[in-house]
């Protein structure tokens, strides 16, 4: 059974048409990169199939269920691109790790020593459980991301869905965010994440997709860095990356683990 199925998706904006008759599968167990340059329409693909993007034609089903009839929301992870340090989230990193069991316990039971466990476990695959009590703004750019990653963790889905995890952020917490998806795919969960560029997440992905001005342009292994791209002591740490914190709602609690 699949994952992920969209058939021929089409998406748009006030009138203007994102993505174009867009077909794609993601099986049990495999790990999903989706490609493309700023403004393909990549990041509005997977937001499209979580559901906080309306799809405008096509159909789409996780775990053999459509969409719009899916409510098992626990078991997907969602990790957003990194939001606005501006907004002062007055939270500790362990209580916003803990936002990411709110899917699965439900939001009026109180946490138990299975949450209390999950957050500390998920912490301690990201490298960051000696931060638990610390303020999430006290953390530096990478640091959050990877609180990020833990939240989704914390509520063990099935399906990891990722939107540039690794834009702008340094080469120390790249290199944890492999490791840690490294062992979420070994455990045989399900990993969809969408990249500019792999960087360290390269050796972990089985197919790649490639969306180019909304259309699938490539499906296949990842093309090979080009340019500077390519060079050894490339560290994938852009001045245009979204410099940003983390803070507990992008989409319904009780939608998306984690966000």
């Amino acid at each position: 059974m699949s994952v992920v199925q969209v058939r021929h998706a089409a998406v748009g904006y006030e009138g203007r048409e994102i993505l174009h008759d867009v077909s794609l599968t993601v099986g049990a167990g495999e790990v999903v990169a989706i490609l493309g340059a700023n403004g393909s329409g990549k990041s509005t693909l997977i937001r499209t199939i979580l559901g906080l993007v309306p799809l405008g034609h096509g159909a789409i089903e996780l775990f053999g269920t459509p969409q719009r009839k899916f409510r098992d929301w626990a078991r997907v992870g969602y990790v957003p691109q990194r939001l606005g340090a501006g907004s002062g989230v007055p939270a500790t990193v362990g209580e916003v790790v803990a936002s990411g069991r709110l899917a699965r316990r439900g939001i009026f039971r109180p946490s138990g020593a299975a949450d209390k466990a999950a957050v500390r476990d998920a912490l301690t695959d990201v490298g960051l459980l000696d931060r638990i009590n610390d303020p999430v703004t006290t953390l530096s750019g990478g640091q959050q991301q990877r609180t990020l990653i833990a939240r989704a963790l914390a509520g063990k889905p099935d399906l990891l869905v990722l939107d540039e995890p690794t834009a702008g952020v340094d080469a120390a917490s790249q290199e944890a965010f492999a490791a840690a998806l490294g062992r979420f795919a070994e455990a045989g969960g399900t990993i969809v994440l969408v990249a500019h560029e792999l960087g360290p997440l390269r050796p972990l992905i089985d197919r790649a997709v490639v969306v180019h001005e909304g259309r699938i342009a490539h499906e296949g292994p990842p093309p090979e860095p080009a340019g500077h791209h390519a060079e050894p002591d490339h560290d994938h740490v852009h001045p245009h990356a979204v410099q940003a914190a983390p803070g507990i709602c992008v989409a319904p609690a009780d939608r998306i683990a984690a966000n």
